[in-house]
C-alpha cells in the first residue's frame, strides 16, 4: 500500500507539471517536488520550449537544502546530454538521497538508464507511484516517442442532437461565454490547434487564446487544395501567431508564393481519400514536435479523423437546444456498415458550464 505521503507529494508534482502542457514540446512537461524532513521545501516544471527541465528548476530553488531530500518526478530523469546536462548528473551532485518517479520515459535515449545511473550513485529509487495518472498526462509525448503521432483531441461544439450550424450556415454562437472559455484553456494546453480548410471558409476562425493572459499556440490548416483564402484571419495574422498550413504535393510555386509571403509556413504531406492522408499529415506535425493537436473541425475533418482511428480523446459541448436535421451535422459520414466499426470511447468527466455541458471521452 502506498504511503499517504508519498501520494500527495506525486500528486502535487503531477499538479505542477500540468502547467507545462502546450508550451513544452517537443519535451514532456514534467513535475518535481523536493521534499525534506516531511517539508515541501521547492518545486519545479518544465519551462516554455522545454527547459530548463523540472528538475534543476526544483534544485534551483532549494540551493544546498536539496541536500538529503526526497525528488518526487513525474518522468525518469533524464540522463542523456542534449542541450542541457543530464537531471540524473544534477540530483546526484545535489545530494539527493530518495528518488520516487510516477514512470520510466520510453524515449531510447533514457528508457531505464536515469534509473540506472541514480542508483549506482547510491540513490533509493522507487518506480510506478501513480504510474496510471502520469501516462494520461503524458499521452502526447508517449504517442510521439512511440508511434510517430501526436495525441489528438477532437473537439465539438454543437447542439443536443448534434448540430453546428443552421441550414443557412449560422453558427455563432451555438453555445455561451462560459463553454466558449473553457474552449480557449483548452487550446491552451495543447501544442497546436486544428482546422480543416471547410472551416476556415465558413467560419474565418481567428483560434487564438482570449482573455485568459496565456500565449496561443500556432493554428493549422489541412488543406489540400490551398482553398484557405488570403484574406483569412489565420493567414493575415501569420505573423504575429504562428499559422501552419498542411497541404499535398504538387502545387505551382507560384500558388504557394503568397502564403509564404504572408508568414505562413507550408507543409506537404500525402494525398489521401478525397484530401489529405491524415495519419501522414499528423505524422508530418509530430516531426516537428508536436505532441498534442487540438481538432475543432469541421464535420469532415472530424470525420476523417474518427475514421482513420486517430483521435484518442473527444471534448463534446452540447448546448441546450435542438436543431433538427436540416441542421449541419458535427461529423461528416464515417462510412460504417456494422456497429463493430464504430469507434468507441468511455466517458471520463462531465459537467454543467453556465446553461451548456461538457463531457470528456477517452478512447477504449
Amino acid at each position: 500500500m502506498p504511503d499517504e505521503d508519498d501520494l500527495a507529494h506525486m500528486r502535487a508534482a503531477l499538479a505542477v507539471a500540468s502547467r507545462g502542457l502546450g508550451n513544452t514540446w517537443p519535451n514532456p512537461a514534467v513535475g518535481c517536488v523536493l521534499v525534506k524532513d516531511g517539508r515541501v521545501i521547492a518545486r519545479g516544471w518544465t519551462q516554455p520550449g522545454g527547459r530548463p527541465h523540472a528538475e534543476t528548476q526544483a534544485l534551483d530553488r532549494a540551493g544546498q537544502a536539496a541536500r538529503g531530500a526526497t525528488a518526487y518526478v513525474t518522468l525518469e530523469p533524464c540522463s542523456h546530454h542534449g542541450r542541457t546536462a543530464p537531471c540524473c548528473d544534477a540530483l546526484i551532485q545535489a545530494g539527493i538521497t530518495r528518488v520516487v518517479c510516477a514512470m520510466r520515459d520510453p524515449d531510447s535515449r533514457v528508457d531505464g538508464r536515469g534509473f540506472a545511473r541514480l542508483r549506482s550513485a547510491g540513490i533509493a529509487v522507487e518506480e510506478g507511484l501513480l504510474g496510471a495518472e502520469a501516462r494520461r498526462a503524458q499521452a502526447g509525448f508517449l504517442r510521439r516517442v512511440t508511434q510517430g503521432l501526436p495525441m489528438v483531441t477532437l473537439k465539438l461544439a454543437s447542439t443536443l442532437d448534434g448540430r453546428i450550424a443552421t441550414a443557412t450556415g449560422e453558427s455563432r454562437w451555438i453555445t455561451g461565454p462560459e463553454a466558449r472559455r473553457e474552449v480557449h484553456a483548452a487550446r491552451a494546453r495543447h501544442d497546436v490547434v486544428l482546422v480543416g480548410s471547410g472551416t476556415a471558409l465558413a467560419d474565418d476562425p481567428e483560434l487564438t487564446v482570449r482573455a485568459l493572459g496565456l500565449p496561443s499556440p500556432p493554428r493549422v490548416v489541412f488543406d489540400s487544395r490551398l482553398r484557405t483564402p488570403l484574406t483569412t484571419r489565420l493567414v493575415t495574422t501569420a505573423r504575429e501567431t504562428p499559422t501552419w498550413l498542411v497541404t499535398g504535393p504538387g502545387h505551382r510555386p507560384a500558388a504557394l508564393a503568397p502564403y509564404l509571403a504572408a508568414g505562413v509556413e507550408v507543409i506537404t504531406a500525402p494525398r489521401g481519400d478525397g484530401g489529405l492522408d491524415a495519419r501522414a499529415a499528423l505524422q508530418a506535425l509530430a516531426q516537428r514536435g508536436v505532441t498534442r493537436v487540438f481538432a475543432e473541425g469541421g464535420a469532415a475533418l472530424a470525420a476523417g479523423l474518427l475514421r482513420a482511428r486517430l483521435v484518442q480523446r473527444i471534448l463534446w459541448f452540447h448546448a441546450a437546444g435542438v436543431m433538427g436535421s436540416e441542421g449541419f451535422p458535427a461529423i461528416g459520414p464515417l462510412g460504417l456498415a456494422q456497429l463493430a466499426q464504430m469507434p468507441r470511447y468511455s466517458r471520463v468527466a462531465s459537467r454543467a458550464l453556465g446553461a451548456d455541458s461538457l463531457s470528456e471521452y477517452e478512447e477504449d
